[in-house]
């Protein structure tokens, strides 16, 4: 039996999950879209959501940005620097500098 302070919710594809939060978002879905590979994959849902949103689908799009911008995007906390800096450094990238 679920909390009492959630409640039954269908998203639009139909599948039925509990949730306590005003977030829209259902769990099932955001499970099944999760990519198998590549630096997104490495995220939670709210840091990979806030880089999908604002069009950041690449380690090359990510190395444009500065550390300071990626913390300010809604849904990106301080544990995903780490992962991020390991995947630009993968490539040979990293954050851009603030003063270029």
């Amino acid at each position: 039996m679920p909390d009492s302070n959630k409640s039954l919710r269908t998203c639009d594809n139909g599948h039925k999950y509990y949730k306590s939060s005003d977030c829209p978002t259902c769990p099932i879905c955001e499970q099944e879209g999760k990519p198998v590979e590549g630096f997104l994959s490495l995220l939670g849902a709210p840091a990979r959501r806030a880089l999908e949103n604002n069009r950041i689908k690449t380690v090359k799009q990510l190395s444009e940005f500065t550390k300071a911008d990626i913390l300010k995007l809604h849904g990106m906390g301080p544990a995903s620097i780490p992962k991020l800096q390991a995947a630009l450094a993968a490539e040979g990238l990293s954050f851009k500098n603030k003063g270029k």
